[in-house]
């Protein structure tokens, strides 16, 4: 089976340019430079001021399109900064798709900013209150907006658990070795009869990749909003387990409202996934910042799950206490 980050059709410089300039005469004089490709979308910047977006497979027209329609209107309700659309150019006999153009987001991806357990400490607050204010904004209202229901069961536990252990025997020999000893029991914990349910706007497909800092090393920007749809908040609480240290989740917990244990579990879930299969594709494609990113992101959860699981066996043998369980420590 073709790997999904491959590419149906390639865009590289000279027909960026080509597209941009035919369309919007205007910016013909920027200077274009290629940021990146991910699994939908080749990314340029052009000059300081914006980023242009161009599908890599049919697949990322709609998502692309999510993000025209939503972008404009969730940006002022958040507290880090989000790319607004600008220019929509159009499909032509050059290109098959439409491709977007976005204000350009001032920052580095956190997977290459080398952050070390202080500062992913200090971000646990910040991001909990921007994912607070992103699942504030109700399913109806992001409806009215053209945000998709979730079609792809992101959430649905058998399904991903099942896809968790397909990504973890691919990643034979890229996954340390004690790590992938535990995480099989981590993929077991979620609990298979949970449901999500359709409450509010979600990112999606929220990690370090598409986290932004800036030069103090601080949350300042969420990127990549393709995947954005009405469903479950509990999909985005992945980005907790993959990216903060375990003694930063209680932090982000207080910060972000009531999380119920079970959904807790599934958001682990969902980052396992999400980090076995960036490993892959960052292994395939050469990406050592991202290989680094998602190995330390997938001992993390299991270094969270064990210390976890290690408590409430403590806590079993000695019965219940008159403070109850103390939270997990790394």
């Amino acid at each position: 089976m073709t790997d999904p980050w491959i590419a149906e059709v390639d865009v590289d410089v000279r027909l960026a340019r080509a597209l941009i300039d035919e369309q919007f005469p205007d910016l013909a004089d920027w200077p274009l430079t290629l940021l990146g490709s991910g699994w939908d979308n080749t990314v340029f910047a052009l000059g300081p001021k914006w980023v242009f977006r161009f599908p890599r497979r049919q697949l990322a027209v709609g998502l692309l399109e999510s993000e025209r329609r939503c972008l404009p209107q969730m940006s002022r309700l958040l507290p880090l900064a989000v790319p607004v659309p600008l220019f929509i150019g159009a499909a032509g006999p050059r290109f098959p798709w439409p491709f977007l153009g976005l204000e350009f987001v001032a920052g580095i991806t956190a997977c290459r900013a080398a952050l070390g357990p202080t500062e992913r400490r200090a971000a646990a607050e910040p991001l909990a209150h921007f994912l607070a204010a992103l699942h504030a904004i109700p399913a109806d209202r992001a409806a009215t907006w053209g945000a998709p229901a979730d079609n792809v069961r992101r959430l649905d536990v058998p399904y991903r658990a099942t896809q968790a252990t397909e990504a973890l025997a691919a990643a034979t020999g890229l996954v340390e070795a004690r790590v992938a000893q535990v995480l099989p029991a981590v993929i077991a914990d979620a609990p298979p009869t949970w449901r999500p349910r359709e409450r509010s706007l979600c990112h999606g497909d929220l990690y370090a990749r598409h986290l932004l800092v800036d030069d103090g090393l601080r949350p300042c920007g969420v990127i990549d909003w393709g995947d954005l749809h009405r469903g479950d908040g509990t999909v985005d609480l992945a980005l907790a387990h993959g990216f903060l240290p375990p003694d930063a989740h209680p932090v982000f917990r207080r910060a972000y409202g009531a999380i119920d244990e079970a959904s807790w579990k599934v958001a682990r879930l969902r980052a396992t996934v999400t980090n076995l299969n960036a490993l892959r594709y960052a292994a395939d494609v050469g990406d050592a910042a991202l290989v680094a990113e998602a190995s330390w992101a997938l001992a993390n959860i299991v270094a969270a799950f064990s210390a976890a699981d290690s408590g409430a066996a403590d806590r079993r043998r000695s019965g219940p206490t008159a403070g109850g369980p103390s939270a997990p420590r790394s």
